[in-house]
């Protein structure tokens, strides 16, 4: 059953548009009632076009025919109540105006089916996404989880941020990242690294091995004949060449107040501590998932205090490098530390807001935000 804020939402929506239907007819009415009065010298039909053109551009074609319909009935009658039907004047714009309202009435049509294009696209992009990028469980063991992902823009492509968890034989495995570019080939590769990511996770990798399987994972193989490398389209398509991503893979052991880390090439991720903000700078970083191939390649992972009350941020590129109207990059970290103990759903959902409001409500690119709270003991 729909809920009452639901309901609320399409009545509001529907008393908008019946509130946009009546603007031409009262356009019609309006100049009517003014060209009938008006002195015989004076002609105000030409306005009359208007009102087709104008429900063009908000609804459908049945509308729109059926508003011009009624201009040229009104047109009709201004003639008649000035006893010059006949009258060359008014005949031609009869015509021009029954011209018109053909015409638009063909231009909402075109628009509709375009909308309904675009609508059909974002839904399968929208699906696609969710595939991908399956949510998060809320509760982890010990560890309290939220997550949120902003697409840019309504009309932006598939963006290739991406996140996922896994239960480990006593203990979480997340893994946080972004791929390079944006369409159907960041989806693409963003599927192989979650995919791989969960298959690897069942099994009892050290985290280290299992970045190391990860790269290998989404690494062109050079002895495939058959991939688009070999036919020559590295050239024809550098993203192909020099696809890769950034990620932070992480254990979060439940009997012990510690994180392992392995970053390659992915922002740091914050540490929020009774007010304080924590990056956990690794000391030896991996280049990005994808770019291990070209450098000699030994992933360490790092440890770092994860304490009761805790919280851990996990982020992209998407947050950080988003800018005001003056390029003022977002202060990620000064507006964490003002939002810190307020547990993650909260602390995202007001990152959220934040971050809109800085970027003017629109984003240059796709963000991911990812919150991770170690809950106290039981007991």
């Amino acid at each position: 059953m729909a809920s009452p804020r639901f309901l609320e939402s399409i009545r509001e929506s529907r008393r908008r548009r019946n509130a946009l239907v009546a603007m031409p007819f009262a356009l019609i009415a309006a100049v009517t009632v003014v060209d009938v009065i008006a002195p015989p010298d004076v002609h105000l039909g030409p306005f009359l076009v208007a009102a087709p053109a104008l429900a063009a551009s908000f609804t459908g074609p049945r509308m729109t025919a059926f508003v011009g319909v009624v201009a040229v009935l009104a047109q009709s009658v201004v003639a008649v109540s000035r006893n010059s039907l006949n009258d060359l004047n008014h005949t031609y714009q009869i015509i021009a105006l029954v011209l018109i309202s053909v015409f638009v009435t063909f231009f909402a049509h075109l628009r509709v089916r375009n909308e309904r294009a675009v609508t059909q696209l974002r839904s399968v992009a929208e699906a696609a996404q969710r595939v991908v990028l399956r949510p998060l469980p809320a509760r982890s063991g010990p560890l309290r989880i939220s997550s949120v992902y902003l697409a840019a823009e309504a009309e932006a492509q598939i963006g290739g941020d991406l996140y996922a968890a896994a239960r480990t034989m006593g203990g979480t495995r997340l893994i946080i990242g972004d791929v390079r570019g944006k369409g159907l080939a960041a989806i693409g590769e963003a599927a192989s690294v979650l995919g791989a990511f969960h298959a690897l996770s069942r099994q009892r990798w050290l985290l280290p091995d299992l970045v190391a399987h990860l790269e290998t994972s989404i690494a062109p193989d050079p002895d495939d004949t058959d991939t688009a490398y070999a036919d020559g389209d590295e050239e024809e398509d550098p993203d192909l060449a020099e696809s890769f991503v950034t990620a932070a893979v992480l254990d979060i052991p439940d009997d012990a107040a510690e994180i392992r880390l392995v970053s390659c090439g992915h922002p740091p991720p914050l540490l929020l501590r009774a007010g304080e903000v924590i990056p956990l700078d690794v000391r030896t970083p991996a280049p990005p998932l994808g770019l291990a191939r070209l450098v000699i390649t030994e992933h360490t992972a790092e440890t770092f205090g994860f304490e009761a009350g805790d919280t851990l941020l996990l982020y992209t590129d998407g947050v950080i490098e988003s800018r005001d109207r003056s390029g003022r990059f977002y202060p990620l970290r000064e507006r964490a530390a003002s939002r810190a103990g307020t547990g993650p759903e909260a602390l995202l959902e007001s990152l959220c807001a934040d971050l809109l409001r800085h970027a003017g409500g629109r984003l240059g690119d796709d963000a991911a935000l990812v919150a991770i709270e170690r809950l106290p003991r039981s007991g």
